[in-house]
């Protein structure tokens, strides 16, 4: 054993005998609290259920309401205390109005447990009571999830009078250690930086900084005329580096240059937190003024797990919880190793972690004066105790704030006191050795059944890990929290824009054709820029291109289908080597945002990998049963030539998805982009030229939709036409396509998907802070240009106001403009077509109902419509029932569920919808009667992964094909059955293989 971990343990034993001489329970409030956390520890789904419903209280005003969710929460238990519940729940429906108000009392208990008072006036009995026990504070306002810059600004404003009030009530305090004071005032602010600023966007650091600083320079200037500190909270990791870069430029600033007393956290459980730390600390030491750091090990574990599996990300956080212990004590080292520049405090309940901190300073020769150990209000009261004794500077971290804008906070620290791998709940509830809790955590990693799991991460932020055989795996998305994610997306930008105003052919039989006419394709943030000139098609083109495709039909359906599969994978590793490259493309061409433009190419990727996958579950002949003497096969032969016909609001992910799916299962393909979107179109055709597409299987025709694509349409050799678009459009392709034409070989199959007139629907006791962030996103996101947009919205009565002010300023606080810009969320509409089209119907809107919101400072150049909302909308009035594809937002008020169903499946359309709510019987009722291709609960209504969501509608939305799903196939190919009687004389073999090699002809 080294001398530092014996002095760790001898160190450890001491806190933990003078944790032992106040001993206490883990949760200092006994009672209903103690128990309910006990049974939690015990019982995953209870725990679960349980943080749900303390979730969902503070919304709840009506006892009834409350025994309600009580009873949806826990009625199903079946665990041993099981009858105990049911009996409490039946009880509590006696006499709803006094159980309701008994449960809000202890739930608020249990939000005292941690926080440390309601308001600034509250909170100093509780700083009162610790300035008595030698126990510093720094005080959090709560209140981390805004919307709109309204409430961003409050935010602001009762940080200012916090401090205020605090540098008022503290006067004559001095500090409780007595030495080293200069360096840690006595009055300590933490602040939230996201609650300053709603619009954060991790691709934009630079604007989050324009917009932060000035919320921030009046506080800080305040803290500085009082004396205080201020210190930086950290939290998602979306935000760290904004945050970081925000305060070395504040603090840089010559105003706040030589101020030592401002802070941040850094977070151990972060992989990259070393790098952090050490450039934090090359910038205190240019900036030649002490600051401090406060090291923990972080609170956002799960949601960082769950966001980063969701997005095909590594995990930003160390997965194991040992691995995070020895990074805190890695970071530790570094901290006390440059004592000379950083203050530390040390942000741990975990006794080992402490008693390093405190071993290592003494190793180096550190006074115990010149870092602080913080802990938080509500928890480890024993060892604040412990370590006051010794003689240490203790800060409780001091949460002010109501219930409502705490319950995040609250949760997060449930989660923490209730988790497996805990400190306090195996030191205090499970009562594990002290010597198992000194160890040394390189060893519990050691130790591991397979090791520590280190997940190989690449440059920008994605996950190296590929799934075993072949199973599917979306794509990851580009992470711009990275920067040189957003170096690369801007350097394609500036490349992309070298490029425009050329001219692409089309493409008939893998030869270039040029025409006598072009079509011209812009730019809908600057219409006088031409992004490219496209070949128009004409009818002659077109007949050439049929002949063409109909040629190379014989020998492309019968080639294996592996070959063809192994085709799109070229095409969609091709697009990964490009993907900055097309983003941009569409940046000028549709006007889409950095995200929005980057999911465009993860989905046409993802179409590749998924539907090429799809074909080797389906392409081999498969046994239809087992049947002695023969044997049965069906498999599946494609249909001839396709014409697909795709719009331009995806334009790389649907064009390449129906031509993908139509190539992959042997048809060859007339490839018909979207007239403003054809020069992505021409980079799609590249990329399979590339890939190696033979002639005649892919034929690149742009043109006019009305000419060309109509005499398509009515061609005798089109077999299939796979349709993307208008209403209009889709039902006169279904019409015309039922006609069977002279010389007709196949009756026309049609996949029809069209658009909608998508509801959402806001429960009256939905997450508001969700919800509105989730429907101004559908609503909004991408100009409303999209089929699954949210364009009705629908508000149960009793949130409607509530509702209707927070998404108000929502939408006000929008970043509207050029999506060359990164973290724009508005952009242009397509072109002027729809320009006029929009301002037309927001004119009706006029009339029909009244005009709650418009943006009036949106560009003047450029088909950029503002964003709009109109309330008390009659569900029958024409903005309610008819498609508008822009930024345009009907609000309906609805009595209750029953009416709010009502009005959402009241339309022709039934494409997407989305339910907010924390009631689990309405979601089940949502699920069971809401009238769309896809629903949505509790998250935006738009944004569907291929696989994951499949995606398509019924009604007058569509067919009822599933776009990215596992049958979307066979909507591409014609079911054939093979029988032979394998008998011969009475002899037959036993057994039958279930598949077998395809039917291909003879080389």
């Amino acid at each position: 054993m080294g001398a530092l971990q014996a002095e760790i343990e001898r160190r450890g034993e001491r806190i933990f005998d003078l944790v032992d001489r106040h001993p206490e329970p883990l949760f200092s409030k006994a009672g209903f609290y103690q128990r309910m956390m006990a049974l939690s520890m015990r019982d995953e789904h209870f725990k679960v259920q349980l943080f749900r419903f303390v979730d969902v209280l503070a919304s709840l005003h009506r006892g009834t309401d409350i025994v309600q969710h009580l009873d949806q929460y826990f009625a199903d238990m079946r665990n041993g205390y099981a009858p105990l519940i049911r009996t409490g729940v039946r009880a509590a429906k006696i006499v709803p109005w006094i159980s309701g108000q008994f449960l809000r009392w202890n739930v608020s208990g249990m939000a005292r447990q941690f926080i440390a008072g309601r308001n600034p006036q509250d909170v100093m009995k509780t700083l009162r009571k610790r300035r008595a026990q030698g126990i510093g504070f720094t005080v959090d306002l709560l209140g981390e999830a805004v919307v709109s810059e309204q409430e961003a600004n409050e935010y602001a404003t009762r940080c200012l009078e916090l401090l205020e009030h605090l540098g008022r009530e503290t006067r004559g305090w001095t500090d409780p250690l007595g030495k080293n004071a200069e360096l840690f005032p006595v009055v300590n602010l933490s602040v939230k930086i996201s609650a300053l600023y709603s619009q954060m966007n991790p691709a934009d650091p630079a604007d989050a900084i324009v917009h932060l600083a000035p919320k921030l320079r009046p506080i800080l200037r305040r803290a500085q005329e009082l004396g205080a500190f201020v210190n930086f909270d950290m939290e998602s990791y979306a935000h760290k580096n904004a945050t970081l870069e925000l305060f070395r430029a504040l603090f840089t600033e010559t105003e706040f240059r030589n101020w030592p007393h401002v802070g941040i956290v850094i977070q151990a459980y972060l992989r990259d937190a070393e790098d952090d730390l050490r450039d934090l600390l090359d910038w205190g030491r240019r900036r030649g003024t002490r600051f401090a750091v406060r090291l923990v090990k972080g609170a956002y574990w799960d949601f960082e797990k769950i966001k980063s599996r969701q997005n095909g990300w590594a995990c930003p956080v160390f997965l194991q919880k040992p691995e995070s212990d020895l990074n805190f004590e890695l970071l530790t080292r570094i901290m006390l190793e440059n004592e000379s520049i950083v203050t530390s405090a040390f942000g741990s309940h975990n006794v080992r972690s402490i008693a390093h901190a405190q071993a290592l300073a003494d190793q180096l020769g550190i006074d115990r004066g010149r870092f602080e150990f913080q802990l938080l209000y509500g928890m480890a009261g024993p060892v604040k105790r412990a370590l006051v004794e010794m003689g240490y500077r203790v800060r409780e971290y001091s949460p002010v704030g109501e219930l409502l804008p705490g319950m995040a906070y609250l949760v997060r620290r449930l989660l923490e006191n209730t988790s497996n791998e805990g400190f306090l709940r195996a030191k205090f509830s499970e009562n594990v050795a002290e010597s198992e809790l000194l160890r040394d955590p390189a060893d519990l990693i050691a130790e591991g059944p397979n090791g520590a799991r280190h997940v190989e991460v690449s440059g920008d932020g994605a996950s190296l890990d590929t799934p075993p055989g072949d199973t599917y795996e979306n794509a990851p998305l580009v992470n711009f929290v990275y920067q040189q994610n957003q170096d690369r997306m801007r350097q394609a930008l500036e490349h992309v824009r070298t490029q425009l105003g050329q001219k692409y052919p089309l493409i008939i039989n893998g030869e270039k054709v040029w025409t006598d006419k072009t079509i011209a394709s812009i730019n809908p943030s600057f219409p006088d820029n031409v992004v490219g000139h496209v070949a128009e098609a004409g009818i002659p083109e077109a007949e050439r291109a049929v002949k063409a495709a109909r040629d190379a039909f014989e020998k492309w359906s019968r080639t294996s289908f592996e070959t063809r599969c192994r085709l799109v994978e070229r095409a969609a590793d091709i697009m990964h080597r490009r993907r900055y490259e097309l983003s941009a493309l569409e940046v000028f061409e549709v006007g889409k945002a950095w995200a929005e433009a980057d999911g465009d190419i993860r989905e046409a990727m993802d179409f590749c990998r998924f539907y090429a996958h799809q074909m080797r579950l389906i392409g081999r002949p498969r046994l239809t049963q087992h049947v002695l003497g023969e044997e049965s096969y069906q498999h599946y032969w494609p249909r001839g030539v396709a014409m697909i016909i795709a719009p331009w609001n995806f334009p790389m992910a649907i064009l390449c998805g129906m031509t993908t799916a139509a190539l992959v299962t042997g048809n060859t393909v007339i490839m018909k982009p979207a007239e403003q979107s054809a020069v992505i179109g021409a980079m799609l055709m590249e990329i399979f030229e590339e890939a190696g597409v033979p002639p005649g299987v892919l034929n690149y025709l742009p043109g006019k939709g009305s000419v060309m694509g109509a005499h398509l349409v009515d061609h005798k050799d089109i077999d299939l036409i796979a349709f993307t678009g208008s209403r209009e459009v889709g039902l006169r392709i279904w019409e015309s396509a039922g006609k069977t034409r002279e010389g007709q070989r196949e009756l026309k199959r049609v996949i029809c998907e069209m658009g909608g007139k998508n509801a959402v629907i806001i429960d009256a006791d939905a997450d508001l802070d969700e919800a509105i962030v989730d429907t101004i996103y559908s609503a909004f996101g991408y100009q409303g240009q999209k089929c699954s947009a949210c364009s009705r919205l629908i508000i149960l009565e009793e949130i409607y106001p509530r509702a209707m002010k927070r998404l108000l300023n929502a939408a006000a606080s929008l970043r509207v403009g050029n999506p060359e810009e990164p973290g724009i969320t508005v952009g242009p509409v397509i072109d002027g077509t729809a320009y006029k089209r929009i301002l037309e119907y927001i004119d009706i809107g006029k009339n029909e109902s009244r005009l709650a919101f418009q943006r009036a400072d949106v560009p003047q150049k450029g088909f950029f419509i503002p964003p709009t909302i109109f309330t008390n909308v009659s569900p029958k009035t024409r903005i309610a029932c008819e498609e508008i594809f822009g930024p345009v937002l009907s609000v309906i008020r609805a009595r209750d569920l029953d009416e709010a169903l009502e009005i959402a499946n009241g339309t022709e359309f039934a494409l997407t919808a989305g339910f907010f709510s924390r009631s689990p019987a309405n979601i089940e009722r949502a699920k069971a009667e809401i009238v769309a291709g896809n629903v949505y609960i509790n998250r935006s209504c738009t944004g569907a992964v291929v696989g994951r969501h499949p995606f398509g509608g019924f009604k007058m939305s569509g067919g009822g094909t599933k776009a990215g799903g596992a049958d979307y196939l066979l909507q591409f190919v014609v079911p054939r059955v093979v029988t032979e009687n394998i008998t011969r004389h009475g002899f037959a073999p036993e057994t039958t293989p279930q598949y077998r090699d395809e039917f291909l002809p003879p080389r």
